[in-house]
């Protein structure tokens, strides 16, 4: 078994919400006011050298405000939510011993239940059935391997996109590494009752209405899907990275990388961008409503969330968990 979670009890800040919201404007303002270090809850911006297709804050952003686990792995390496909660945890003591406030930020869900819910026991997947399951990706395709996830694992299979390589690719390994469904195992997880390793812990998401954030997510595309980006995707070609890894497979960079070798124009690309992207905006949206501790602010009334953490602050420490 896991031993017992971390006990922290100095103030953790988290600002969730989808993709496109704001949320990397706000954080910095936030941070700039009350002393924060920003911690990165990205499973895309732990990668070097995808900057434009994951919206990474700019270097001169981050000369504002110190960062943390942005471009801290190559394209090819794997990062699961089991690396993060580790090095989440080390970002954040680390702040704290200097006596600022992390604010972790960002749209991963598992990355953020992961962390304040814990783990389950880390699942030791073969070389041999992550070769396998890769081989029949390339093979069959991500919708036969879809369609097999719903068949041994219906719930993982509706939470997971059939674009979604990565995921797709975790949740067969898990149950074809141990014979039981991956939400099984969250399930166990939670029934064990594992206390939260958060004492002081205020969550704040961001929203608007539906039409305001498709608008917001139509924007984004059309602005990445420029000469800058494809020139970025052919950097990452040639450095060597394939065009299947999970990372490469991620919205935004196989729209580009569909372009660059002829299967869409330009138009065609941003068009399905701005679908996929409107669909996994959806998808956070519906994840992080169910996270009853969030407290909810829209994009326009962003005073309230100043005046929420300003609250927060000025609470006396406690012992017990919130």
């Amino acid at each position: 078994m896991m031993p017992p979670p971390v006990s922290v009890t100095a103030p953790v800040l988290v600002l969730v919400g989808p993709t496109a919201i704001g949320k990397t404007a706000l954080s910095l303002r936030i941070a700039e006011t009350f002393q924060c270090e920003i911690v990165s809850m990205d499973s895309m911006q732990v990668y070097r050298s995808m900057d434009i297709g994951t919206a990474k804050a700019s270097r001169e952003e981050r000369q504002r405000v110190a960062h943390h686990l942005i471009d801290i792995v190559d394209p090819d390496e794997q990062y699961d939510a089991a690396r993060f909660v580790g090095d989440a945890l080390d970002a954040i003591n680390a702040i704290h011993s200097r006596h600022r406030i992390p604010l972790l930020t960002g749209g991963t869900g598992l990355y953020l239940s992961s962390l304040i819910n814990g783990m389950f026991d880390t699942i030791k997947v073969t070389a041999e059935v992550r070769n396998r399951l890769r081989h029949r990706l390339d093979q069959e395709g991500r919708a036969a391997l879809h369609r097999e996830l719903l068949a041994v694992d219906r719930e993982s299979g509706q939470r997971i996109h059939a674009n979604d390589t990565q995921r797709l690719l975790r949740g067969l390994e898990v149950y074809h590494a141990t014979g039981i469904p991956w939400s099984e195992h969250l399930r166990r997880q939670k029934e064990t009752g594992q206390p939260p390793r958060f004492s002081r812990l205020l969550l704040l998401g961001l929203t608007c209405e539906r039409e305001r954030l498709y608008d917001r997510i139509k924007i984004r595309s059309i602005e990445m899907m420029r000469d800058e980006f494809a020139q970025e995707v052919q950097y990452l070609l040639a450095k060597g990275y394939a065009p299947d890894l999970p990372a490469m497979q991620s919205i935004g960079y196989r729209h580009m990388l569909a372009c660059l070798a002829g299967t869409w124009d330009r138009e065609t690309a941003t068009a399905a961008l701005i679908r996929d992207t409107r669909r996994y905006a959806k998808r956070q949206l519906t994840w992080f409503r169910n996270q009853q501790q969030v407290c909810w602010h829209r994009i326009d009334q962003t005073d309230g969330v100043f005046t929420a953490i300003d609250l927060f602050l000025q609470q006396p420490k406690i012992d017990a968990a919130l």
